[in-house]
Formats: C-alpha cells, sequence, structure tokens
C-alpha cells in the first residue's frame, strides 16, 4: 500500500483528520489483523468524531455561552425540590420539536441558570443551534437596534437558533417601550422555536418589572402556552458554600414588620 498516496487522496477529500493518522493506524491493522473494511470503518469513526466534536466546539462559540454546565454536574441532593425525572425527560429535547418552552423560577442562586445552561448543552451537542443571553443585554440591544431603524435585522439574531436562552428576567424592572420589544420577540418566537428563561420573579409579579398588566398577560399567554414552568425553592449554593467554609454571613437586611 502506497501509504503517501493515500494520504494524498484523503487529504484532497478533506479527510484531514483520517490523513493525520493513517500511519499509525496502518501498523495497528497490521498487528491487529484487520481487514481492509475494519481498517476503513476505524478512520472512517476518527474523522467523524473529529469533526463532530469541531462543529459542537464552533457551536458553541455561536451560542455565547458564559460558562460550560451539564446536568450531570448539577447537584440535586441541595436541590431535592427539583423533579430529576422532570430534568431527564427535559434533557431528552423533545420539547425542542413541539417547541416548548422552559421556564426556571426561584430565587438567585438556587441553579436556574445552570439547568438553562446545561439544557442549551445538550441541545447544542445533538446539532441544534442556540443562543444565550440575559434580559438585560437583550433588551439593550433591541433598544439600540430600533433607535438606528435596525430592529427587524436585531431581531432575526434572537429569532433564527433553536433555542433562546433567556436569563436574569426580572431582576430589572423595564420602561413599557423596552417591554414592548420583548413582547415583539416573544411573539415572534412563539410555535416557531423555543426559549429557556429563568427568573427571580413569579408570573404574579411580572406586571410589576413589566410595568404593565396588559403587556405581561399577552407576553405570558404566549409564552406559558406551550411550556414547562419548574418551580426552585431551595437554598442558594453560593450562601451554603460560605457557610461550609466557616465564612461569617452578611447581616440579614432589616425589615419593618407591620404593626
Amino acid at each position: 500500500m502506497n501509504l503517501e498516496l493515500v494520504r494524498t487522496h484523503l487529504e484532497e477529500l478533506g479527510l484531514c483528520h483520517a490523513a493525520s493518522v493513517l500511519d499509525s493506524r496502518s501498523e495497528q491493522a497490521v498487528k491487529a489483523g484487520w481487514s481492509y473494511i475494519e481498517f476503513l470503518d476505524q478512520l472512517l469513526q476518527e474523522e467523524t468524531a473529529t469533526r463532530r466534536e469541531r462543529s459542537l466546539k464552533i457551536r458553541i462559540r455561536a451560542a455565547k455561552l458564559p460558562t460550560i454546565k451539564t446536568l450531570a454536574d448539577f447537584d440535586f441532593g441541595a436541590q431535592p425540590g427539583v423533579d430529576r425525572r422532570l430534568i431527564q425527560e427535559l434533557a431528552t429535547l423533545s420539547f425542542l420539536d413541539r417547541t416548548d418552552n422552559i421556564c426556571f423560577l426561584g430565587p438567585p442562586g438556587v441553579g436556574k441558570s445552570h439547568l438553562a445552561l446545561a439544557l442549551a448543552l445538550r441541545a447544542l451537542e445533538e446539532g441544534y443551534t442556540a443562543y444565550f443571553t440575559t434580559l438585560d443585554q437583550l433588551v439593550n440591544d433591541l433598544r439600540q437596534a430600533d433607535l438606528k431603524q435596525r430592529l427587524e435585522k436585531c431581531l432575526r439574531k434572537y429569532l433564527r437558533p433553536k433555542v433562546l436562552i433567556l436569563d436574569e428576567v426580572g431582576y430589572l424592572p423595564l420602561e413599557r417601550s423596552t417591554a414592548n420589544l420583548l413582547f415583539q420577540l416573544v411573539s415572534r418566537r412563539y410555535e416557531r422555536g423555543s426559549i429557556i428563561l429563568t427568573s427571580n420573579k413569579s408570573y404574579s409579579e411580572w406586571d410589576a418589572f413589566l410595568g404593565d398588566p396588559v403587556l405581561a398577560a399577552a407576553i405570558l399567554d404566549r409564552l406559558l402556552h406551550h411550556s414547562v414552568t419548574v418551580n426552585i425553592r431551595g437554598e442558594s449554593y453560593r450562601l451554603r458554600d460560605r457557610r461550609k467554609a466557616g465564612l461569617s454571613m452578611p447581616p440579614p437586611t432589616r425589615e419593618v414588620m407591620p404593626a
């Protein structure tokens, strides 16, 4: 076998990884007594795996994930209120085929963003597209685009991915005009693409941070029509870790009790 000629053909076909391991795999094939088909299958398997890994890295970079989180890393023992079977069902990604939304609700530090990012990673691993943003980043982006008369182009960036991860919803109040931009996005993604959302506000509190009960109702109507809500009511991971480390806790916020 003329290995240099075979390597040249592989490179011309764009099978660069197969070309790079040709020598070692041919030696392995001789020692193990592989057939030609077994040898070819090994080369193609490695080429395919390398391409999948490279493609995943590109999708992760395009998704703008702030960090990599996996479901295997999530501490279900620390959050017993989280239904592990439900999360495992969501990890099958069947919700993407139905264009369902997922809403993680709960106080800060209980793992909402971790679960959202882990599901986003699962989607990316299976070849879907995803995009991560906080609500603050989103509305600032849309507002600036609207001022420059580029709103439609900006909206397409958030409409294009199969799943949009919208983090930290409700941490800051929105002006009505800004909330209307959020409505446009949610309305146009309705039954077209899934949203994975995290929020520290219950749905009854959305009127206040959106500044308009009618607009809040319209957004929630579209967001929750096809959706799964996961309420997390556990202790903050950060506060628990501080206590385990023996660090003093910040003094509690003083509240005025009603007479």
